[in-house]
């Protein structure tokens, strides 16, 4: 990529920022910190990488997307809305009753979403069924499912993962959004997921480890894991919970709440000012 590209998206992705914590903020609920740790990577997906179309997201050839941690659906439904798949005003009413977007990624009532999930575990099981659909049917589509790192403390994850070596599913791509925070804690307090790498090359991946942050990474990965043959890649993406608000980043607290008034209007002002920087 060259540099106007990486500026494109740092710019969309600090759009999606500031409509992931708008969603937040008018739910009264939800979860800011690792949408926001997340949105670079589901930014570069949609903005750069997929072969997805709004005006056709049911397309049997496209590539597909599983947000295996459900509950940071706020930062898929900014990427969503800002890639056209519906508008953006839905946000405004994220979570409240009859609306489309709820707090968890529903396939069957939101335009983008392949794959409704929230149960942690069990986005990557259904992510490796895709890829597996993909081989069987000899179709070239990829299938990139993102998994929370308190979530690889699921057992279903490692199930899918015996699963997806054992079938050679180098179609599938899985990143997993190492903040280190979980609701409880640290991940090295609640159940230490030191060496998450040997892990997964354990079971068979071929293993990339990258700043979350950084484009240029971000895609050296997933060109890398396109030539990757006969196994899966898992991308461990190191990030920070909340990154680009202030007061949120690295902060356990800010897992699974809604910022008040005040603070809505300070993480808006921030990140409107990094998109003012970015566009100068």
């Amino acid at each position: 990529m060259d540099k106007s590209e990486i500026l494109e998206l740092k710019k969309t992705a600090c759009n999606v920022r500031l409509w992931t914590v708008e969603g937040v903020f008018n739910a009264k609920s939800g979860h800011p910190g690792g949408s926001l740790s997340a949105a670079d990577i589901m930014t570069y997906l949609y903005f750069k990488e997929m072969k997805v179309d709004p005006k056709d997201s049911k397309n049997p050839d496209r590539d597909r997307f599983v947000l295996s941690k459900g509950h940071c659906c706020p930062a898929l439904y900014a990427v969503l809305a800002l890639k056209g798949f519906f508008p953006t005003d839905e946000i405004k009413v994220l979570r409240h009753i009859g609306a489309m977007l709820q707090g968890h990624p529903d396939m069957k009532n939101t335009p983008g979403i392949d794959m409704s999930s929230g149960s942690l575990g069990q986005g990557i099981s259904a992510a490796c069924g895709m890829a597996l659909a993909g081989k069987l049917s000899g179709k070239d589509y990829r299938v990139f499912a993102m998994l929370g790192d308190g979530e690889c403390e699921e057992g279903q994850v490692w199930e899918a993962a015996m699963f997806a070596s054992h079938n050679k599913l180098d179609n599938l791509t899985v990143f997993v959004d190492f903040n280190g925070l979980q609701i409880d804690g640290t991940v090295a307090d609640v159940a230490g997921l030191s060496e998450l790498d040997k892990k997964f090359a354990s079971f068979g991946f071929e293993v990339i480890t990258i700043d979350g942050h950084d484009f240029e990474q971000i895609a050296d990965a997933v060109n890398k894991a396109k030539e990757i043959k006969d196994k899966p890649t898992v991308i461990i993406a190191n990030t920070v919970k909340g990154k680009g608000v202030s007061f949120m980043e690295n902060q356990v607290g800010w897992h699974g709440k809604a910022p008040n008034a005040e603070q809505y209007q300070i993480a808006m002002d921030e990140l409107r000012e990094q998109l003012k920087a970015l566009e100068a």
